[in-house]
């Protein structure tokens, strides 16, 4: 097979499951509600076997406490929302360095952490999602975590591959740089003031098309962060993907890696703008 054909079927392979799991995303979004609970808890839980997995502890003892805790964090999350999350973060330390001790020296410190860290990042991160869809106007607001992070990307890629010289993060990521992400933050602004605009007589919210640019804007900015990050773990662990659910993107976490830090972003912002 030469490499043209097999490039265009990559190329294919990565449009449609992208296509699909937009599909799904509107469905579950559009819906809310039960499903949406539901489809966002099996992500999480995806996203914490992914990276339980890079150290080894997916199928671990020490590993139960992650899948346990997102469990019950969502369970919480259903009734109160982020009300009990400080406390829950706290006793779920305490549960793993319980799990530390009476176990020692089954398990090192290091793995430890990453029981911790995976459970905050792939578990809590995940649910805001679903969070911002509780919120009031939350099916309009839902689609700028969306927009922000992914619309961000696409416009960061566009503006380097025409005019970026600069490298932003060369070790991390050698392909992008300082322009496209100028580029990426600028095109989130206005991706959101359009939306903003479009939306403005179905939200609460007082001047939509600024705000709505703001949080955009603000929310393309972090999603940089959260692209790198993840890309800076999977460098420490010497892997190319999280995982291969979807097909030609990796796993949940390769294809959400600036999801997980725009949600928690978009919910505290559309509080603190729609109050």
């Amino acid at each position: 097979m030469d490499l043209k054909k097999l490039m265009n079927q990559s190329f294919f392979t990565r449009t449609a499951s992208g296509v699909v799991l937009v599909l799904i995303l509107l469905a579950t979004g559009l819906l809310g509600g039960n499903v949406l609970y539901v489809f966002t808890l099996a992500i999480s839980l995806v996203g914490v076997y992914e990276m339980l997995g890079v150290a080894g502890l997916k199928n671990s003892l020490m590993g139960c406490f992650a899948y346990a805790g997102t469990v019950l964090y969502y369970i919480l999350i259903r009734t109160y929302e982020t009300e009990f999350t400080e406390v829950f973060i706290i006793g779920y330390l305490m549960a793993v360095l319980a799990a530390y001790v009476f176990t020692y020296p089954k398990y090192k410190t290091e793995q430890v952490l990453h029981v911790f860290f995976a459970l905050i990042y792939a578990g809590i991160l995940m649910s805001y999602i679903y969070l911002v869809r509780c919120a009031e106007d939350g099916i309009v607001f839902i689609w700028l975590i969306f927009l922000c992070s992914w619309g961000c990307d696409t416009c960061a890629y566009l503006t380097g591959v025409t005019c970026g010289k600069h490298k932003m993060a060369p070790i991390l990521s050698p392909k992008k740089s300082v322009e496209g992400g100028i580029g990426g933050v600028v095109g989130a602004v206005l991706l959101g003031a359009l939306y903003g605009f479009l939306m403005r007589n179905n939200v609460s919210m007082e001047y939509p098309v600024l705000l709505c640019g703001i949080i955009c804007g603000v929310g393309g900015l972090i999603s940089m962060v959260g692209d790198l990050a993840a890309s800076a773990v999977k460098r420490n662990y010497e892997i190319k993907d999280y995982g291969t659910l979807i097909p030609g993107h990796g796993g949940i976490l390769d294809r959400f890696d600036s999801v997980l830090f725009t949600a928690p972003v978009i919910y505290y912002l559309v509080l603190f703008f729609a109050s």
